[in-house]
C-alpha cells in the first residue's frame, strides 16, 4: 500500500481519516505480509500439514502445562526455529509482546494481589492496621503482592506469549491459501475453511476501495472540515462498503454456480509428505508425550 505521501502533500489528515488509513494499512500488512513464507527456511520447507499438527501438539502442551519450565523450553524452541526459518527476530519479538502485555498482563495484573490470590506476602503496598469495609467486600489489613500470585501471573502470560509466538510462526511460515487446506488435518469444516479462504481473497479489494475513498475525497477538498462531518462521511462510506460487498458476494457466487460450482471446494496445490515430515511429526509428538509426562513428575 502507499505510503500515504499524497495525503501530506494535499493538506494535513484530520484524526478521523488518519485512523481509518493507519488502520487499513496496519490490517493489510498484517495479513498480507507473505514474503517471509517463500524463503528458504526450515519451517517452510515442511509439509504445512505437518507444521499444523505438529505446531497443534505444541499448542496443546502449553495449554495444560502447570509450571514454568516446560513453558519456558517451549517459548526457547520457538525462538530457534524463528532463527532457522529466517524470521526477522524484531518481528517476531513486536508481534508477540505488544500483545502479551497490553491484554494479557493487563488481565493478569490483579491475580498478584492478596486480595484476589492469598499467600506468602513478598510486598506490602497499603496498611491500614484494620479490614476495610467497601459496601458487600471487605479488604484485608493491608494489601500486599503474594508469592503465589506472582507464579500464576508469571505462569499465565508465559503461557499466552508461547501460545502467541508458535501461531505467529506458523503464519508467518506458512502461505495463506495452503495454511487453510492444511486444516483439514485438525477436521475443520470445509465450509468454514472455504468462508475464510474467500475473505482473504476479496478484504484486500476492500481495503483498496477504502483508500481510494479518503483519497478521492482528500484531493477535493480545500479546507479541513468539521469533526462531526467528517465522522458522518466515515459512516456513510462504512455503509457503501458493506452494500459492495453484499452486491459482490453475490456476483461470485453466480459466477461460481455458471462455472460448475457443486459445493465441494477443491484445492489446487499438491502437498508432499516427504521423510523430513514424517520425522518432524514424530519427533514432535515424543517432545510433547515427554513434556507432559515431565510436566506431571514436577
Amino acid at each position: 500500500m502507499a505510503s500515504g505521501g499524497p495525503f501530506q502533500e494535499i493538506m494535513p489528515l484530520d484524526f478521523a481519516a488518519k485512523t481509518l488509513l493507519d488502520t487499513t494499512r496496519a490490517i493489510e500488512q498484517s495479513v498480507f505480509q507473505m514474503d517471509l513464507a517463500s524463503n528458504n527456511g526450515f519451517l517452510q520447507a515442511l509439509d504445512p500439514r505437518t507444521k499444523v499438527a505438529s505446531f497443534f501438539m505444541f499448542l496443546l502442551l502449553a495449554a495444560f502445562s502447570k509450571g514454568l519450565f516446560i513453558l519456558s523450553m517451549i517459548y526457547l524452541l520457538s525462538l530457534s526455529l524463528a532463527v532457522a526459518s529466517s524470521i526477522p527476530m524484531s518481528l517476531f519479538f513486536k508481534r508477540v509482546w505488544i500483545f502479551v502485555p497490553l491484554f494479557t498482563g493487563f488481565i493478569a495484573l490483579p491475580a498478584i494481589f492478596n486480595v484476589v490470590t492469598p499467600g506468602d506476602d513478598v510486598f506490602t503496598l497499603i496498611c491500614f492496621g484494620h479490614p476495610v469495609s467497601l459496601g458487600p467486600f471487605t479488604l484485608p489489613a493491608s494489601i500486599t503482592i503474594t508469592r503465589q500470585g506472582l507464579v500464576g501471573a508469571t505462569i499465565l502470560i508465559t503461557r499466552v506469549a508461547v501460545s502467541v509466538s508458535l501461531t505467529i510462526l506458523l503464519v508467518l511460515t506458512t502461505r495463506w491459501m495452503d495454511l487453510l487446506d492444511a486444516l483439514s488435518v485438525l477436521k475443520v469444516p470445509q465450509v468454514i475453511i472455504l468462508v475464510v479462504a474467500m475473505t482473504y481473497r476479496y478484504i484486500h479489494l476492500f481495503l483498496r476501495s477504502l483508500e481510494n475513498m479518503l483519497l478521492a475525497r482528500k484531493s477535493r477538498l480545500f479546507a479541513p472540515c468539521a469533526t462531526v462531518d467528517e465522522h458522518g462521511w466515515i459512516s456513510s462510506r462504512l455503509g457503501v462498503l458493506v452494500g459492495k460487498s453484499y452486491h459482490l458476494s453475490t456476483e461470485v457466487h453466480l459466477a461460481m454456480i455458471s462455472r460448475g460450482w457443486s459445493g465441494t471446494p477443491r484445492s489446487l496445490g499438491k502437498f508432499q509428505f516427504d521423510i523430513t515430515d514424517k520425522f518432524v511429526m514424530a519427533l514432535s509428538f515424543v517432545i510433547c508425550s515427554a513434556g507432559i509426562l515431565f510436566d506431571k513428575l514436577l
